[in-house]
């Protein structure tokens, strides 16, 4: 249920709201791969959580740029 909510709140939002989410979604990736590297990340399942928000994000920008 979680994810549909998030799904639907992107579906609400406009198309530059969905690029400033997406790039900071981008760059939490990019910390968080860091830390890993580094071995300071104690949870590395959020990486994964990541990886799909942004992948929901470009799919709805996507799908706003159809309609």
């Amino acid at each position: 249920m979680k994810t549909k909510n998030y799904v639907n709140e992107l579906k609400n939002k406009s198309v530059a709201e969905l690029q400033e989410e997406l790039v900071a979604a981008k760059k939490e990736l990019f910390n968080l791969r860091f830390q890993n590297a580094t071995n300071q990340l104690d949870n590395t399942s959020r990486i994964k959580e990541v990886r799909k928000n942004i992948a929901r994000i470009q799919t709805v920008i996507t799908a706003q740029a159809e309609n």
